[in-house]
């Protein structure tokens, strides 16, 4: 089996920014109670366009970063939970826009974990040896399947793509140790964007498109399951937290990350967190994270990051890459 390597990395978020104290002009809210509570600032929001205009560019950045071709791309796989459409795919609309006629292309829908699930899905095709170059991208229009009068959930969205070349090697291996598992026994605790029944032949039809989470259900889950994720990959890879550069979780609050650093018994710093200026872009907050890790010039060859995303599902995943 052949290894995969992370060649290039992109982001792309929105010109808009809307911070707490414009928010608080439309919805009962204001920059402390937001602050205090997830530790978000500001968000981009998209205006223009959909969720494969902020992929399409992320696509564009990663291919002219690794100097290749769009027919060099064989693999394109796109996480996200707010498609453009339910068909086609979103990674089949870059495909058509940045002419990767070579590559075939599909979306995960994993919500949070949804960059970590593509990941991990991405690096099995390449061991294979029969595609070459993928790209890998979480995008996400949160913007549109949120409820702006609902402060509970308004306040920690925004939108934004992110994304990561990958290129299969006979020698460079990225990819260390993952644990990726689900729990639909909960699935009601974080839903959104509810395809509603409706024919001539269904009364009371019910309608519930936008996103709706249990906050409580979904702060105990992710403490309680992200630590025993990161351990898993540690014993797995034979190392130690000591020999970890960085962890990038998932940007969904600030509190989570402080109870999972306590619980790993590690130093907060060790966390990398961007959610202040961002807030919760899902599946592209990891992915938008890396890159600007990247061009801040905090990833170093050789450097070990766990990555580690948590979410609806539930869904949950946990990889240790090297740089």
């Amino acid at each position: 089996m052949l290894n995969s390597k992370i060649i290039s990395f992109a982001k792309f978020t929105p010109e808009t920014i809307i911070s707490n104290d414009e928010l608080s002009k439309i919805v009962d809210t204001s920059d402390e109670w937001i602050t205090s509570r997830t530790g978000i600032s500001k968000r981009c929001i998209l205006k223009e366009g959909n969720t494969s205009l902020m992929a399409t560019n992320v696509a564009k950045k990663l291919i002219e970063k690794a100097n290749i071709s769009p027919e060099d791309i064989n693999l394109i796989i796109i996480a996200t939970i707010t498609p453009d459409y339910l068909t086609p795919s979103t990674a089949c609309i870059v495909q058509g826009e940045i002419g990767a006629t070579n590559a075939i292309s599909f979306d995960i829908s994993a919500a949070c974990s949804g960059f970590v699930y593509a990941l991990s899905t991405a690096q099995k095709f390449l061991q294979t040896g029969l595609y070459k170059n993928a790209l890998v991208i979480g995008a996400e229009t949160l913007s549109k399947i949120t409820d702006w009068t609902d402060r509970t959930t308004c306040v920690l969205f925004g939108d934004g793509a992110g994304g990561v070349l990958l290129q299969a090697t006979k020698t460079e291996n990225s990819f260390i140790a993952e644990d990726l598992k689900a729990d639909g026994s909960n699935w009601q605790a974080i839903t959104g964007g509810k395809v509603s029944l409706k024919n001539p032949f269904v009364e009371n039809e019910q309608e519930n498109f936008y996103l709706q989470m249990n906050g409580r259900d979904v702060f105990n889950f992710a403490t309680k399951t992200v630590p025993k994720s990161i351990k898993e990959v540690i014993k797995k890879a034979n190392v130690t937290l000591d020999d970890i550069k960085y962890i990038v979780p998932h940007q969904a609050n600030s509190r989570i990350v402080e109870v999972v650093a306590k619980k790993l018994n590690v130093d907060f710093d060790k966390f990398y967190l961007n959610l202040k200026n961002f807030g919760n872009t899902s599946s592209a907050s990891i992915p938008i994270a890396l890159a600007e890790m990247q061009e801040n010039n905090l990833l170093k060859k050789g450097d070990k990051i766990i990555i580690t995303g948590f979410g609806g599902g539930l869904t949950w995943g946990t990889l240790l890459i090297t740089i």
